[in-house]
């Protein structure tokens, strides 16, 4: 023993302190497979976004992503727990968003066909693949516990958010990312502030929405037995300060993308609490009275009203990029339409089928403008990204798929659980932001396509027991 363990000192002080580090995570993540899966999602989904961090700050050149290694053993930690505790791994589980997700795979695996470059394809086609697993396997196994997966998702967007806030105040804060002369844009581990504003804006609804849970638990509780809950009164408190937490985070990005997606979800979700629709329309209508009269009583901060203003103004003034004079002001407006045309001159000259999944960046130099030589990944606007990449068939398809997913989740608000009910509209509400976002940003990003299956598998569960319940009466 005392031999192995010297050999084994040895060979850590000469291994590479990023290959000590993976080694100790794997040896903890193996000994956690006999205790339950849901602790390896946990650190699954908070070091999954650790992805450009180490692609960037790292030396160590490993064949896979961190995402794509903790899904691997996350997986195989799942089949062990299964086959340990005598359950069936095999069995099949068919919701409506697995057959939704299942529709988009199939298209897009015959976009394969039109792909420059097959690699590029692979990567994102199995993004969707690896949503519909998680839809397969969570709604196999974690029916009676999908409120962890809840608790999983909040997790890991505080730990994001913790790392965002401190660069807000000047930890690791880049110099092009300035505000004020005092604060840098948050950008957490995602290395650019949109994406990260995109995920405080998809995980701030759940959080929000339990508040609106736990308010109405206790409100109910009072009225029926003058008692509260401890449990209540203390996930109410989580909440708020997770809703805090994550809020400060999603404007310290100071993404106007992240700041719209935000407040029309927030409308969203209003208008789906009430149950009668004269109530939500009321409701919907006071609201925007209220949010009129802040506006133009000043009583949002002008940094903010610029911030939004000024973006407005630059759309809808800007036709032309090609004869605009380029200012600090104005340059991540333009470069952004300059890639949005990009992407329809790929879409004019491909507009069936595309070039491939995942291949904007493949093609962009024959499509670009003349003074954007940078493709950037993608389009910055993922239903034009869409469109060039998979053609009219494949925006259809994907367009469709978010519109079945909005009906099943509309249905699921009918749940007669409150917290189950809540959480249905925060996942209207997490939908809703994708689809306001998306027209500035791809959120497919930084392994973050993860968090969206495991939502996807949440909106399963509880369409299932809505269904169920329905079938029942």
């Amino acid at each position: 023993m005392i031999a192995i363990a010297l050999i084994s000192g040895i060979a850590v002080a000469l291994m590479p302190l990023e290959a000590v580090l993976i080694g100790v995570c794997l040896l903890i993540l193996t000994a956690l497979v006999v205790h339950t899966p849901i602790t390896l999602l946990l650190i699954l989904l908070i070091l999954a976004p650790l992805r450009t961090l180490i692609a960037t700050e790292s030396n160590l050149t490993i064949p896979l992503d961190i995402g794509q290694i903790l899904m691997i053993i996350y997986l195989g930690g799942w089949v062990v727990f299964r086959i340990y505790h005598q359950k069936a791994v095999l069995k099949i589980s068919i919701t409506q968003p697995f057959v939704a997700v299942y529709v988009v795979i199939l298209i897009f695996g015959l976009n394969m066909w039109n792909s420059v470059s097959i690699s590029a394809w692979l990567t994102e086609w199995l993004k969707w693949v690896i949503m519909a697993v998680f839809i397969w396997h969570i709604t196999l196994s974690e029916q009676q516990n999908w409120q962890w997966l809840l608790y999983a998702i909040l997790a890991s967007a505080v730990a994001n958010a913790i790392v965002g806030i401190y660069i807000f105040f000047g930890g690791s804060g880049a110099d092009h990312l300035v505000i004020g002369g005092r604060f840098f844009r948050a950008f957490g581990t995602f290395g650019q502030p949109n994406p990260f504003g995109g995920f405080m804006g998809i995980s701030l609804p759940l959080s929000i929405m339990g508040i609106y849970s736990q308010l109405s638990i206790l409100y109910n509780q009072f009225r029926q037995n003058k008692k509260l809950s401890p449990n209540s009164i203390l996930l109410l408190a989580i909440f708020i300060a997770v809703s805090i937490l994550l809020f400060a985070a999603l404007i310290a990005s100071w993404s106007r993308g992240a700041w719209l997606g935000f407040i029309v979800t927030i409308g969203v979700m209003i208008f789906a609490i009430p149950r009668k629709l004269s109530l939500s329309i009321s409701v919907s209508f006071a609201l925007i009275c209220l949010f009129g009269g802040l506006w133009f009583g000043g009583l949002i901060p002008q940094s903010i009203i610029n911030r939004l203003t000024t973006a407005a103004t630059d759309f809808i003034t800007i036709d032309d990029i090609r004869g605009v004079d380029i200012t600090t002001v104005n340059y991540a407006v333009v470069e952004r339409i300059a890639h949005w045309q990009a992407a329809i001159n790929i879409a004019e000259v491909n507009s069936f089928f595309g070039v491939g999944l995942g291949n904007y960046e493949i093609v962009y130099n024959t499509y670009r403008l003349l003074n954007w030589k940078e493709p950037l990944g993608h389009a910055h606007n993922y239903y034009l990204n869409i469109l060039a990449e998979t053609g009219i068939i494949g925006l259809l398809i994907y367009l469709a798929f978010w519109i079945r997913i909005f009906v099943l989740t509309w249905q699921s608000r009918h749940h007669p659980n409150t917290f189950s009910r809540s959480i249905a509209i925060g996942l209207l509400g997490a939908w809703t932001y994708i689809a306001i976002h998306s027209i500035f940003d791809n959120l497919y990003v930084n392994n973050l396509f993860l968090h969206f299956g495991l939502l996807l598998s949440i909106l399963a569960i509880l369409h299932q027991q809505v269904s169920h319940t329905i079938t029942l009466e």
